[in-house]
């Protein structure tokens, strides 16, 4: 009975956590940025450039991908720096896919594809958070990596609804949606950091990153 209590307590104690003032305003201003870097993506001279499109719109992946996970441990010591970059790299890299689809350094064929590259269906990131785990508790990495599984659930996903607002989700083996609503990309965006965050908590992974950080996530 009292340990079904404390577990009750430790759960309510992580949904207050995870909707901190700082971390809200965090996400509020994640989507702020959202809407702002797709306006400005749209002026004619990037448009009017495919690499520079290409690049623009890659580094915005990055960037969401850095600030979703500066929203989850903080930027406390210089440590933590190299997380958060790492998080921006799994974001953006997953694009690297478009290229060898092609089997092309050309731009212009990784755009053109007659079908969409395998890191772009949504059914890989569950598989691969599975499958890394399952290799870090195999090499006994657990502790040292727990953060990875989450990381690249949080990047990739993050990547995934940004295109998604174009191109819908492709849910292998079920089809692709149709393109998402404008309003649900920023939302879902913004409240990433908090919903993985939470579930952190709920699977103890939060108090493993809470020692790794020498202090308490307080997302």
């Amino acid at each position: 009975m009292l340990l079904a209590m404390a577990s009750e307590t430790e759960k309510a104690h992580a949904l207050l956590q995870t909707f901190s003032t700082a971390s809200v305003i965090s996400s509020l201003g994640l989507g702020i940025f959202c809407f702002i870097a797709d306006r400005l993506l749209q002026f004619s001279f990037i448009q009017q450039h495919d690499w520079l499109r290409a690049l623009s719109d890659n580094a915005v992946h990055g960037i969401v991908g850095i600030w979703s996970w500066v929203i989850v441990i903080g930027l406390r010591k210089k440590s933590d720096f190299s997380e958060v970059i790492l998080a921006g790299f799994l974001s953006s890299v997953i694009d690297v896919d478009h290229f060898f689809l092609a089997r092309s350094l050309s731009l212009q064929a990784a755009l053109t594809l007659p079908q969409r590259p395998l890191l772009h269906c949504s059914t890989v990131i569950p598989v691969v958070a599975v499958t890394l785990k399952f290799i870090m508790h195999l090499f006994r990495l657990k502790d040292s990596w727990c953060f990875l599984p989450w990381m690249l659930c949080i990047s990739w996903t993050s990547h995934h609804v940004r295109d998604g607002i174009r191109h819908g989700l492709w849910i292998c083996p079920f089809g692709k949606t149709a393109p998402l609503p404008y309003w649900f990309y920023v939302a879902i965006t913004a409240s990433l950091p908090h919903l993985c965050s939470f579930a952190m908590y709920l699977t103890g992974t939060g108090e493993l990153m809470s020692i790794k950080h020498g202090i308490r996530i307080d997302v």
